[in-house]
């Protein structure tokens, strides 16, 4: 029982056995904090049911939250490797009660489970409560028979948890295991605290109070317990090891590595970051986070890229991470099912990320040269230019150290830290809080007032309902009259609230005395829909009763392009891959914007036959058919979930059209999870047009289309420049393509003649130079000559010409472009390259030309300069330099 799948499956049957509902883990990325950048404990999904805010149909829940400390506030990244017990992804096993039990029912279950389920002797366990809590040790010694010596009392913040500077707060109480003599440490609150041998594995937080302002604190009504064990913890114990990275999911990860990499993981620390970072950027990536160059995307990067760079150290010369997922699938995959539905994109989001990697380390590595180039052994080199090398191209810090060691040049880690600083500081301007935007409470409390709005808009367009709330500026008022911009809340509704991507509906709210223009509608506190209008007629007041009218044209727009994004969805797919699945979409009435994970451009021929594919299903005329399903028997059925959405008990599962070819024949075309609104038909689409593809992201892809009337109206403006065009040509619009080709052609051939006769009449209009161009310097052949209207990349050619007249002796070309900067080539015949070198006589010119530089071959090289007006000066300091 001793296995990390083992622990989790106790833990929870443990306290669903004693009444907890097992309340999946919530996603990485938080919906409810926007203090938070990712996850990191069990209580973030329950916040507002905490703070009274929110309410669940159970008082008691227990979990297996995935939880990520990586950026922010909470950062183990640079630790993890290198202790015993930091991780940047971790699992936290909790119990919660809201307002139901207390203290003393939280420690009888925590003691039975430790010391009964888990097995642990009673004699090594100690536990800590607050100071001020004589409550909490009174119990634990009448329920764990604890003697005083092992209940220590902490007077320091670390035993009372407080949510915020105001709200919810309370004392802890910790439990620790003794691991014996032979570890180095102390019982907490002794000078060797920081010791490992007393571990803390769970903590139970006691939630009694509420904090008004400083120094006035009240007691809760209903006092609730958040507790959280560390399932890796838990793992070190029961398996008598003391790494996490020893224990039995690390150990298979690690040999997998071993397996892929070539090389033994005893004691590496690049086998642990590696084992780490693949968790952690595998579930960031199926919680819908992708590696961009900010916010939350820029911390997965940095997980991503640290663990690349470890299998670099190992000797990774080719991506290999990506061949580890599926052994972490396979040891997680039945507990967060996530993994195993996002498997393909993860994958591919790995093998893209660090094949980029690679070329980051090439490309750093060459950059690195070209800034010390100048430096000497005992030199430093300056902290801005190595930061730029770390943030802007990626170039680890370490790396920049071990390519100038050899040199014996060193970095400026203060001028580097200094300038992460600054970054550090400036982008803490920037950064506004994460998670969805926060949900001002009068939602909250409109929702625990008068409950979700109902939505009728699946079937109707039209609604009768009593104006329950009017909001402006995040405040209830009574009534509003003509002018006024407000927010309204109605007992039901047919106007559908913005999310998935389908813009909210528009339209009209009205009664008998007054009429509002809608012009959106949002949704707010879980379930609550909020008109967003302004009145033009009359006064509407709290608890009129008024009719709801939506737009109905725009409605239909919205209602064939939502359903046009699932039938390209399932092409895309069909045509790029599995791996492809949407990263967001726009439902607008005009057009619709469909973003999906697709590592490269689409080609021409893919997006026509994705066209040709959703057409074919649309003019099956297929109804549109929609159930409510639970999301473990609609996903089983083949619905495509959207990594990273939070789903209810009940789903929405639209499907439409049926495939006629291939192992899906005979079987829905698209199946989709999905809440917004669709065609009754797929023939009511009328016609889908791709119009293009274009990158957005890392990874991601935009495809954007128009339908119906929109697609028809695009057809026919195509067809009047086809028309126009053709008139232009004189010729058939059938003909528009072989007559532009053949222009096209000609045109080629004609800029090509005139190339060569500008370069026979820039040398004299024959072969070589004119007399008058070559003279004798020091019984060497000179020809130089300045030309206009040349190209900088034909005067190498003109070169040669010059050199094979000569037969022997020195050609410098100044050509002088329209913006008067210059380009000037040197060219040297074989018998007099043991003498010239071109290159040194180019950049004699070019310093002449303002210039510094050039380069090339002995008998041929190049080089520019800002001022053609010195372009004589130039060829009189190559004839100097020949006369020595």
């Amino acid at each position: 029982m001793s296995g990390v799948n083992e622990i989790r499956s106790t833990f929870l049957d443990y306290f669903q056995k004693n009444g907890h509902e097992v309340v999946a883990s919530s996603p990485l990325v938080p919906r409810n904090d926007p203090t938070l950048m990712f996850t990191n404990s069990g209580m973030v999904q329950f916040k507002s049911v905490f703070t009274g805010l929110e309410k669940r149909p159970y008082t008691r829940a227990t979990t297996a939250q995935k939880s990520v400390r990586a950026g922010g506030k909470h950062n183990d990244l640079d630790n993890v490797g290198y202790t015993a017990r930091h991780l940047t992804f971790f699992e936290m096993l909790g119990n919660f009660s809201f307002g139901d039990y207390f203290k003393e029912h939280a420690i009888e279950l925590a003691w039975k489970l430790v010391t009964e389920g888990f097995d642990l002797p009673k004699h090594r366990l100690l536990v800590t409560v607050y100071s001020e809590d004589e409550e909490a040790a009174t119990l634990w010694k009448k329920i764990a028979g604890i003697s005083d010596d092992k209940i220590i009392r902490i007077p320091t913040s670390d035993n009372f948890w407080q949510m915020g500077d105001t709200g919810p707060c309370g004392p802890c109480s910790e439990i620790f295991i003794d691991q014996g003599e032979n570890v180095w440490g102390g019982p907490p609150g002794s000078p060797e605290e920081d010791g490992d041998r007393f571990l803390e594995f769970w903590n139970l937080v006691f939630m009694q109070f509420d904090q008004l302002a400083p120094g006035e604190r009240i007691a809760l009504p209903r006092p609730s317990i958040d507790t959280g064990m560390g399932l890796e913890r838990m793992a070190c114990i029961l398996q008598g090891v003391q790494s996490v990275f020893d224990t039995d999911l690390f150990r298979t990860l690690i040999g997998t590595i071993e397996d892929v990499m070539g090389v033994s993981g005893k004691d590496s620390a690049s086998h642990r970051v590696i084992a780490d970072h693949l968790r952690s950027s595998a579930f960031l990536i199926a919680d819908g986070v992708l590696p961009s160059n900010e916010g939350r995307g820029y911390v997965l990067r940095r997980i991503m890229r640290r663990a690349m760079r470890h299998a670099q150290l190992l000797g990774a010369k080719e991506p290999l991470i990506y061949k580890l997922l599926p052994t972490l699938v396979q040891e997680m995959g039945r507990a967060y099912p996530e993994l195993v539905r996002a498997e393909s994109l993860i994958s591919e989001t790995l093998k893209l990320e660090e094949t980029r990697f690679l070329k980051t380390l090439e490309r750093g590595l060459s950059l690195l040269s070209d800034a010390t180039n100048t430096l000497d052994k005992g030199d430093m080199l300056d902290g801005e230019t190595a930061f730029k090398l770390y943030d802007t191209y990626g170039f680890p810090l370490d790396l920049t150290q071990d390519a100038l060691r050899a040199r014996e040049i060193g970095v400026d880690i203060s001028g580097f830290t200094d300038a992460m600083e600054r970054q550090k500081a400036e982008a803490r301007s920037h950064w506004a809080g994460s998670g969805d935007k926060a949900t001002e409470t009068i939602w909250f409390e409109l929702k625990e007032k008068f409950g979700a709005t109902e939505f009728l808009g699946y079937d109707t367009e039209t609604v009768e309902a009593v104006v329950q709330a009017i909001v402006v500026d995040g405040k209830a008022i009574d009534s509003a009259s003509v002018g006024q911009q407000v927010q309204i809340v109605v007992s039901q509704t047919p106007f559908y609230g913005e999310s998935g991507g389908q813009m909210g509906d528009t339209g009209v709210i009205s009664t008998d005395h007054a009429r509002l223009d809608v012009t959106d509608t949002q949704k707010r506190g879980e379930g609550v829909f909020v008109h967003v209008a302004t009145v033009v007629e009359g006064v509407l007041k709290v608890g009129d009763s008024v009719q709801l009218v939506v737009d109905h044209a725009r409605r239909l727009r919205l209602r064939s392009n939502h359903s046009a994004t699932h039938l390209l969805h399932e092409a895309l797919r069909e045509v790029l891959g599995s791996h492809v699945a949407q990263k967001g979409s726009l439902v607008a009435p005009e057009r619709l914007r469909f973003d999906v994970s697709h590592p490269k451009p689409m080609s021409a021929a893919e997006l026509q036959t994705v066209e040709d594919m959703a057409n074919a299903i649309i003019l099956q005329n297929a109804p549109v058919t929609t159930r409510l399903m639970s999301v473990d028997d609609a996903i089983a059925e083949g619905a495509m979930a959207l990594f990273g959405e939070k789903y209810g008990d009940e789903v929405r599962v639209v499907s439409m059209g049926t495939s006629v070819e291939g192992p899906k024949a005979g079987k829905p075309y698209s199946i989709e999870l999905c809440g917004g609104t669709h065609v009754n038909a797929t023939g009511d689409i009328g016609l889908v047009r791709v119009l293009g593809e274009s990158a957005v992201g890392s990874g991601v892809r935009r495809v954007e289309a128009v339908t119906g009337n929109a697609a028809r109206a695009y057809l026919a403006e195509q067809d009047e420049r086809i028309k126009a065009l053709a008139g232009a040509l004189k010729v058939q619009p059938a003909e528009v393509v072989s007559r532009v080709e053949t222009l096209v052609e000609e045109r080629r051939k004609l800029e090509k003649e005139l190339a060569d006769a500008k370069r026979r009449l820039a040398m004299g209009g024959g072969e070589g130079g004119s007399a008058s161009e070559i003279r004798e310097v020091a019984g060497i052949k000179f020809m130089g000559k300045v030309l206009s209207g040349i190209d900088a990349k034909d005067l190498k050619s003109l070169a040669d010409e010059g050199k094979a007249s000569l037969g022997s002796g020195v050609v410098t070309l100044v050509g002088v472009s329209e913006d008067g900067k210059a380009s000037a080539v040197v060219a040297v015949t074989p018998d007099l390259v043991a003498r010239f070198s071109a290159v040194d006589l180019v950049r004699i010119a070019s310093v002449a030309l303002g210039g510094k530089g050039g380069g090339g071959r002995p008998d041929m090289a190049q080089a520019g300069g800002p001022d053609g007006a010195k372009a004589n000066d130039a060829l009189d300091a190559v004839a100097a330099a020949l006369a020595g």
